[in-house]
């Protein structure tokens, strides 16, 4: 058998801490499609991320706390049928690892056997400690992920910027280091000051993906229906739409009802 091309060589998370090393940033999206999944996977994204944010851009909750495991499952198994090249990590949702480690570690194998994903995600630090030794010790890659973790937005109240202040920066830090020492292989940073972050990402040999942390980490990840411009209800700081496919998208299925009410859809040329 022919070894792969380097096109589509296998992102691992082997991959990833060789990118740090060579000081390559990682790019990450979301995708929670099939469709979707084959256009970010083609254009050669590093990591697909089927982010809970389904909760948000797919179901139309506020938050993401209402998507079920279940529910992540069926969204990473269409995104894995679709990705050839990029490392697949997967959200576990909320109540499915914080409370009980052999609840965590049921939850993790579930994606991993049902959905054919690479590795999961989980929310938080010294408080889940036990649920991320849990899932590492039965082979599992665990992404780990702090700063503004969606999950706990009840205990927040905001979705502001967080540890802007000396005594929560330093929970993070050790937060981060923890992590590291676990075994995680690398790490979300969301929404925390740009220097804070740099340090975090400096001071650790695991990778760190930042969303809202500046550009000195080692990576970033956006919602690819924000990207996109798909949605329109926000604009958060950190967030550059790279299209307005709201506007596009809404301007072709107006022309599309305005052709189909004028009897000019479908024409001649267009029929059998």
């Amino acid at each position: 058998m022919s070894a792969a091309t380097p096109e589509h060589k296998k992102v691992t998370v082997k991959t990833l801490s060789d990118l740090k090393k060579k000081g390559e940033k990682i790019s990450m999206l979301t995708a929670y499609d099939y469709t979707m999944a084959k256009i970010v996977d083609h254009a050669r994204v590093d990591v697909v991320l089927v982010g809970d944010s389904a909760s948000n851009v797919m179901a139309g909750h506020e938050t993401t706390l209402p998507i079920t495991l279940d529910q992540m499952i069926y969204h990473a198994s269409a995104v894995v049928r679709a990705v050839e090249r990029a490392l697949v990590v997967v959200d576990l949702p909320f109540g499915s690892y914080q409370s009980d480690p052999k609840e965590a570690l049921k939850s993790a194998i579930r994606i991993m056997k049902e959905s054919g994903a690479h590795a999961v995600k989980l929310e938080g630090g010294k408080e889940i400690k036990e649920s991320i030794k849990r899932i590492l010790h039965a082979g599992i890659p665990v992404m780990g992920h702090l700063g503004l973790t969606p999950q706990s937005i009840y205990k927040f109240g905001t979705y502001t910027v967080r540890a802007k202040e000396q005594e929560e920066a330093l929970r993070l830090k050790e937060d981060a280091l923890l992590l590291q020492e676990l075994g995680c292989f690398g790490m979300v940073i969301e929404k925390v000051p740009a220097v804070l972050a740099q340090e975090v990402a400096q001071s650790l040999h695991m990778p760190v993906i930042g969303i809202g942390a500046g550009s000195g980490v080692d990576g970033q990840v956006l919602v690819i229906h924000d990207l996109l411009g798909m949605t329109h209800e926000f604009s958060p700081r950190f967030l550059r739409r790279y299209m307005n496919l709201y506007h596009d998208m809404s301007q072709a299925i107006g022309q599309y009802v305005a052709d189909v009410k004028a009897v000019d859809f479908p024409n001649a040329q267009e029929q059998y």
